[in-house]
């Protein structure tokens, strides 16, 4: 589920347009009681795991308020009754509207410095499998598959990448791979002209990551919560990154659990800077910064 990528104005421009939908004159347009905020809330931890704090009431009616038009009701009340009753593709989309994205190439550059120091100790090692399971719009597993090229010095290295969401929409941009210029901007020029067609005439502003890379890549949809993960590994290095945040304790708790044993014998968990995993002691262990390996026990 990520937790995705706009650059930073285009983050503003949408907290503003989630703001403005509340504070129109006149007040709101659709009533959103207490009632709807905790039926919200129960619906999104029970489909996604994540947990609302009463500070996202204002996001959370300037998202779904969308959806009530788009569907043409009249109160937050009919829309989750529908959501309730039917479902369906509404499920989707109303996971996708409560999901925070947030990412860029290369996030906690530390974290690629390890893995390209992994790979290249595994030079001879055949087929590598990798895993970004929050891969949002795609920066971070585009990262690892550049970080592979790099390490193994050709556009086609013995790595395979799983990158899921559980938000399809985002997968469907990380697909495409086309990204606005200003969110390049921070890699070095050299690896941005290896590994980045810069587009020309309508497509002028954007570039492109290489085919090569997204060859090395698989993009599906993958919801945390799902009580097992139909992915195949084992994996050298799975990415987990600033997604557990959004879950309580026992959560995230049960996706590592869930998550670990489809490491590697020496694999390592890549985590966000904000995480903490002392309440799964028994499941990871810390084996360096935000790097985590699986303990006996969770084998």
């Amino acid at each position: 589920m990520s937790v995705l990528s706009r650059p930073r104005d285009a983050l503003a421009a949408s907290a503003a347009a989630d703001h403005d939908e509340v504070r129109r004159p006149g007040g709101r347009e659709f009533e959103f009681g207490d009632r709807d905020f905790r039926r919200v809330c129960d619906l999104i931890h029970e489909r996604a795991g994540i947990a609302l704090a009463d500070g996202k009431r204002d996001m959370v009616y300037g998202r779904l308020s969308r959806r009530l038009r788009a569907l043409g009701l009249r109160s937050f009340k009919d829309y989750l009754d529908l959501l309730e009753r039917e479902g369906g593709e509404e499920w989707q989309a109303f996971t996708n509207a409560l999901t925070t994205n947030l990412t860029a190439f290369f996030r906690e550059p530390h974290h690629f410095e390890r893995l390209r120091t992994e790979l290249e100790q595994r030079v001879d090692a055949g087929p590598i499998a990798l895993w970004s399971c929050a891969a949002s719009t795609g920066e971070e597993p585009y990262s690892m598959a550049i970080t592979a090229c790099e390490a193994f010095g050709t556009l086609t290295p013995p790595v395979r990448i799983l990158a899921t969401d559980v938000d399809t929409q985002v997968l469907a941009t990380a697909g495409r791979g086309v990204y606005p210029l200003d969110r390049v901007n921070g890699i070095d020029i050299a690896v941005r002209r290896r590994y980045f067609q810069r587009g020309t005439g309508q497509h002028e502003g954007f570039c492109r990551v290489h085919p090569a890379l997204r060859q090395l890549i698989e993009f599906r949809p993958l919801n945390l919560l799902a009580p097992r993960y139909d992915v195949s590994g084992p994996y050298t290095a799975l990415f987990c990154r600033n997604v557990m945040i959004y879950f309580d304790k026992p959560t995230q708790r049960g996706i590592l659990s869930r998550l670990v044993p489809h490491l590697a014998d020496d694999g390592m968990l890549y985590t966000g800077h904000s995480e903490n995993y002392l309440h799964a002691a028994d499941v990871i262990q810390p084996c360096g910064r935000t790097l985590y390996r699986r303990t006996r026990s969770a084998k």
